[in-house]
């Protein structure tokens, strides 16, 4: 990491090391109700993030919303590879979390230095390291 690299510390997540770009919103995300998970864009036009692409991205949200349909949802986004590269929450419910692990996507939450929708901002660089809770962001 460079001098200009900001760490935040949470709890220690699920899933691999990986880096990208960051998409934020301090809106809260369902796999189930928020995305076509076909295009792989946010479609519910309430949601703050409408038609933006998730692909690829570091999701950067408030909290989970919904129950089960959102956690097994995740893994057929893995499978179809229309996934973000990782979830960043300032809270996740366990369903979700769980889901994230059948599916291997990473995922963490609970940021010590506070809600994480205002630390990361979209377009930075972010790299998530969940087997350290750490993670490093090089502001855009």
């Amino acid at each position: 990491m460079t001098k200009s690299t900001i760490e935040l510390v949470c709890h220690k997540g699920i899933g691999k090391l990986v880096s990208g770009v960051a998409l934020v919103t301090s809106d809260n995300f369902s796999a189930r109700y928020d995305l076509d998970r076909i295009k792989g864009v946010f479609s519910r036009p309430q949601h703050a993030l409408y038609g933006q692409n998730y692909v690829e991205k570091i999701l950067v949200v408030n909290t989970a919303k919904g129950g089960v349909a959102s956690a097994w949802m995740l893994n057929e986004m893995v499978q179809r590879k229309m996934a973000p590269l990782a979830l960043l929450f300032n809270n996740v419910n366990p369903i979700l979390a769980q889901g994230a692990a059948l599916a291997n996507l990473t995922m963490c939450d609970r940021f010590d230095q506070g809600d994480v929708t205002q630390l990361i901002s979209t377009g930075d660089h972010v790299t998530v390291d969940p087997t350290r809770g750490r993670v490093y962001i090089n502001k855009a």
